[in-house]
This record gives structure tokens, sequence and C-alpha cells, in this order.
């Protein structure tokens, strides 16, 4: 892992535990965001439309198996659906935007059920400016609602109808090896999902889209 990135998190987990220290910890994820977002920018500038869509670890293990493509879309249509429907309880900047349409996205949910060449085949199907602009504003959201967050907000859990809500909308794929995503999430309280999917859950495909982007476009 990224050292700084690593420990920009591992300060944003022991600042927001306490009270007195919990909105400088805000302060620390709202930078670590920024970098990490950064990144994503900067793949932008460097990389071709064709680069954003290759699958060079196809066969591999872990996050390194997608694209970068995938994993812009895979990271903000969690975030949206973990802060909108879960923590704030109201619409998706996804739905709001008519982001489906603007983006040319056959699916509205996080693409977890996706394998392999689908995955790739998925990636050529989607506008990369309106999946920018997408990212972009779930990320101002987040950070919004996260500067408005109180200590206290931390340790509200989530509850059945939280688990019915997320299943309503069909935004997670109902195929077995993908349902338990709903649960992982509604297992925890704000607090862990501060943690992840809002700032490791970047962090690791991040990497993972680094790893791609050194396969296919080296220096």
């Amino acid at each position: 892992m990224n050292k700084e990135w690593s420990e920009l998190n591992k300060t944003m987990q022991t600042q927001i535990k306490k009270e007195a220290t919990f909105h400088e910890g805000i302060e620390t994820l709202l930078e670590l965001r920024q970098q990490l977002f950064a990144e994503l920018y900067q793949f932008k500038t460097e990389l071709s439309r064709e680069e954003f869509n290759a699958i060079p670890f196809i066969n591999v293990d872990g996050y390194q198996s997608k694209t970068i493509a995938y994993s812009i879309w895979h990271i903000f249509r969690i975030e949206d659906i973990v802060v909108h429907t879960l923590i704030c309880q109201d619409e998706q900047i996804f739905f709001l935007g008519d982001y489906q349409n603007c983006i040319g996205s056959p699916i509205i949910t996080t693409g977890n059920e996706l394998v392999k060449q689908q995955i790739a085949d998925f990636s050529k199907a989607l506008n990369l400016d309106e999946l920018y602009r997408y990212a972009e504003s779930v990320k101002d959201s987040t950070n919004n609602i996260l500067k408005n967050l109180s200590y206290r907000d931390l340790r509200r859990s989530m509850i059945y109808s939280d688990k019915e809500r997320i299943k309503s909308l069909g935004v997670v794929s109902k195929e077995e090896n993908v349902r338990w995503l709903i649960d992982y999430w509604c297992s925890k309280d704000v607090g862990g999902l501060i943690q992840m999917p809002l700032s490791r859950h970047w962090i690791m495909h991040i990497e993972a889209s680094l790893r791609i982007k050194d396969k296919v476009h080296p220096d």
C-alpha cells in the first residue's frame, strides 16, 4: 500500500474514534480522498481510451483483475449507494442526475457480478467524460456530508429497513456470489462505513489501477 495513503488512513481511523479529535479525523479523510481523486484525474490525462478498457490481469485474483474504467464505476456506485441510501437515506446522485443514460451504462449495479471479458465489454460501453463527472459529483456530495457529521452519528447502526431499501432499488445484483454485499454494509455502523468503503476501498482499487496502468502504459 502507498505509504502516505496508508499513514493518512491509519491516522484518520485513530482520530475519528475519539470525540476530541473527530473533526481532525474528518479533515484527514478529506485530504486522503483529495490525493486519491487526483490520482484518478492523472489517469485521464495520461491514458488512452483503450487503456481504460484494458484488462491485462484478466486471469489473476484480486482488484487488478478489472479495468480502470470499471474500477472508477465500481468505487463511486458503491459510495453513492452507501452514502445516500444508507447513511443519508435520500436519493442517489446516480438517479438524480440520470447518470445511467449519461454514462451509457447497461447496468445500475455496483458491477460486482461482472467477470473477465464481461468487465472489458462493460468498460467499452461507458462514456468516460460522464463517468468522471459522476465520480466527481459523488465525491463532492460525500465530502459535504462528511463535513456535517457529528461524532454521535458514527454510532448509528444499520437496521432491517435499510437492507430492504437497498434491495428494493435493484442496485446490487441478486446473483448468489454478490448478495453478501448488502449484509456486509448493513452489519456496520456509520463509522465502519467511513472506513470501508469511503476510504480503504478507494485505496485498494486505485492501487490496483496503478498496477494496471504500469502494465498497459509503461513509462
